[in-house]
C-alpha cells in the first residue's frame, strides 16, 4: 500500500505540472500588469490620502489594529513563504539553472530579512490598521506568487547571463539598495532608547540627503533586481515599489516639516539633490 506522504508527492507533482503552461504564463503576465495598474491607483489616490499606518495609523482606524510586530510578520511573510514554497512543490523547470537561482536567492534574502528579522528590531512600533495589514498581504502575496514562479519555471537566461552587464550591475544595485536599506533602518531604530516613545529627525547616512532615506534604499534594490531579472513581473515590480515609496516618501517629508521648525531645509524627499 502506498504511504500517504508519497501519494501526496504524486499528486501535487501532477497538479504543477497541469498548472504550468502558457496558460499560465499569460496568466502572470496578466496579472503583473493588473497589479501594476492596482498600485498605480493606489499611489495616485495616497497623494492626497495618507495610508493608515505607522505615524499615520491615528487618523483613522478601521476594524480594529493589529499589534506592529505581529503586523509585519503576517504581512510581509508571504513575499518568503510562497516562492520558497513554489520552488520546493513545483516541477521548478528552470531552478536547476543557476541565474533563476540566485535571483530567487536574493528575492527571499530581502523578504527573510523583512518578515523574519526587522519585526523584532523595531521599537515601540505602533499598532497596524487591520485594513492596511490586510491590503499588504494580500499585495505580497500576489508579488511573491508572480516573482517566484516566473523564476522557478518561466524566466530563461542565455548560458552566460551570469557575466551579462545587465545581471552584473543589476545584483550590485540590489546589494547597494539592500545595504542602504538595513542602514536606514538602523537608523530609524536607534533614534529612540528602550522604553522611549515619540519621534526625532533621523541623522546619518543618506538621511543627511533625504527624508525617505529607507525607502529611496529599496527602490535601489528593487531597480537593480529587475534589470538583473528582465522580466515582466520583476519590472511591474519595481515599478509598483518607486509609486507607493515615493508617495510614502512626500508624506513623511511634508510631516517632518509640519512636526519639527528646526527640519533641515536642504534635504529632498528621496533622491539625494534632485528630488
Amino acid at each position: 500500500m502506498e504511504a500517504p506522504e508519497a501519494g501526496w508527492a504524486v499528486w501535487s507533482a501532477a497538479f504543477w505540472r497541469r498548472l504550468s503552461g502558457p496558460a499560465e504564463e499569460r496568466a502572470l503576465r496578466g496579472l503583473s500588469v493588473g497589479l501594476g495598474c492596482c498600485m498605480a491607483a493606489a499611489a495616485l489616490a495616497g497623494r492626497s490620502v495618507r495610508v493608515p499606518y505607522g505615524r499615520y495609523s491615528g487618523a483613522l482606524l478601521l476594524g480594529g489594529r493589529v499589534p506592529a510586530r505581529p503586523a509585519w510578520v503576517l504581512q510581509e511573510a508571504p513575499s518568503f513563504l510562497l516562492p520558497l514554497l513554489l520552488a520546493l512543490r513545483s516541477d521548478g523547470a528552470q531552478l536547476h539553472r543557476w541565474p533563476n537561482r540566485l535571483l530567487l536567492g536574493l528575492f527571499l534574502a530581502h523578504y527573510a530579512y523583512r518578515s523574519f528579522i526587522f519585526p523584532f528590531l523595531i521599537r515601540g512600533g505602533k499598532p497596524t490598521p487591520i485594513i492596511t495589514c490586510v491590503l499588504a498581504f494580500a499585495f505580497c502575496s500576489c508579488n511573491g506568487y508572480l516573482q517566484g514562479r516566473s523564476l522557478s519555471n518561466y524566466a530563461e537566461y542565455p548560458s552566460g547571463w551570469l557575466t551579462d552587464p545587465r545581471f552584473i550591475l543589476g545584483v550590485a544595485g540590489w546589494v547597494s539598495g539592500l545595504l542602504i536599506n538595513i542602514c536606514s533602518d538602523h537608523i530609524l531604530i536607534n533614534l529612540r532608547k528602550p522604553g522611549e516613545t515619540g519621534y526625532k529627525i533621523p541623522r546619518g547616512g543618506l538621511f543627511e540627503y533625504v527624508s525617505g532615506a529607507n525607502f529611496f534604499g529599496e527602490i535601489v534594490e528593487w531597480s537593480g533586481f529587475a534589470l538583473a531579472c528582465c522580466t515582466v513581473e520583476s519590472a511591474v515590480f519595481a515599478l509598483s515599489s518607486f509609486l507607493i515609496l515615493s508617495t510614502r516618501a512626500q508624506h513623511h517629508h511634508q510631516w517632518y516639516h509640519e512636526k519639527f521648525e528646526n527640519y533641515p531645509q536642504s534635504r529632498k524627499i528621496l533622491i539625494p539633490f534632485v528630488y
